[in-house]
């Protein structure tokens, strides 16, 4: 373990779990920074690929510590909590593994922070990316039907106001490897809900949020890349994202008041989703009857809204048996 002389600014995390095809740009990413009074701790989670061997190349800089699991954890969020109590620096920022950034992300991302001792957090807008690194738009895609414009320039905003707004509908914030953010409200918020598996970020930048301010950077910054082998992409299937995603949102409706047309905004966008999980053939009926429960504790029409296509499809059925009866008919009277 390397004795650091002086205390960083800023320490980086980067957790990782098998992505050794990505490892490297992403270390590379970091220790290019323009910005370069940090340290960088390594995580890895017992991982099964060459991931172990291209951290120890790193082993030898001043920057670096590394920290290996005896057993893996199997929680993204556990890790991002032990990152967050081995770091020494007062901003976090935590790399994943599959991401990679632009040299002046933590340069412009700190300048924010260090100029408003009342932001919580700063994030910078995201590329989308694929695996063999070739740019897909921007990670905000989904945000569009909140505010076509809002994430396309610099803002800083009251936390307590995003959340009312926009974190009760669907997390605004694409990656977490566009935040850097501060230890200490980290820590006073309780860190990353470990009992959750997709959507700990979610509900841990809400809970920031409603600490003090948020800001962000329109310059696309950070590279966030989407794969089939991410912990998302393999549970979406299941249903999961949506199970948690309403817990989330439960929880943030628990804490601010919308106005009505946020709240009907909000009833919509989420509908859009957790029907679909609720009628799906390969979602667990265990899942199904979580996605449920909450739907109904946020949306008083939820279940309205589930029989709506359900009507739609069988008076569309019936009126298409009594045309075909009706044709039958005219053509043995006639």
């Amino acid at each position: 373990m390397i004795a650091f002389t002086r205390k960083p600014r800023v320490s980086v995390i980067i957790p990782n779990y098998n992505h050794a095809r990505f490892l490297r740009r992403r270390i590379e990413s970091v220790l290019r920074q323009t910005y370069q009074n940090f340290e960088l701790v390594l995580l890895d989670d017992c991982s099964t690929d060459e991931s172990r061997s291209i951290l120890l190349e790193h082993a030898d800089d001043a920057r670096v510590r590394i920290e290996f699991n005896d057993k893996n954890s199997g929680s993204t969020f556990k890790q991002w909590n032990k990152g967050v109590r081995l770091a020494r620096g007062e901003y976090v920022w935590i790399a994943e593994s599959d991401d990679y950034a632009d040299e002046r992300l933590l340069e412009r991302l700190v300048t924010v922070l260090e100029a408003g001792p009342t932001v919580t957090f700063a994030y910078c807008r995201s590329w989308r990316i694929s695996e063999d690194d070739q740019r897909d738009g921007y990670a905000d895609y989904y945000l569009d039907y909140l505010d076509p414009y809002r994430w396309t320039a610099d803002f800083c905003a009251d936390g307590h106001e995003e959340c009312r707004n926009y974190f009760v509908s669907i997390n605004p914030v694409p990656n977490a490897s566009a935040v850097v953010f501060r230890k200490a409200i980290y820590e006073c918020v309780g860190g990353a809900d470990e009992s959750l598996r997709l959507c700990g970020d979610w509900k841990l930048w809400a809970a920031m949020a409603l600490a003090g301010n948020i800001a962000y950077l329109g310059d696309p910054l950070n590279y966030y890349r989407s794969h089939d082998a991410s912990i998302r992409s393999k549970s979406r299937q299941m249903g999961l994202d949506v199970a948690e995603g309403l817990q989330v949102i439960r929880w943030i409706l628990d804490r601010v008041t919308p106005t009505e047309i946020v709240l009907q905004k909000s009833w919509v966008a989420t509908s859009a989703y957790w029907i679909p999980a609720v009628i799906s053939l390969r979602v667990p009926l265990g899942v199904k009857r979580v996605i449920l429960r909450n739907a109904k504790a946020i949306d008083p029409h939820a279940i309205r809204r589930l029989l709506r296509p359900a009507v739609v499809a069988f008076w569309r059925k019936l009126a298409r048996h009594c045309r075909f009866v009706r044709q039958r008919f005219e053509r043995y009277t006639s």
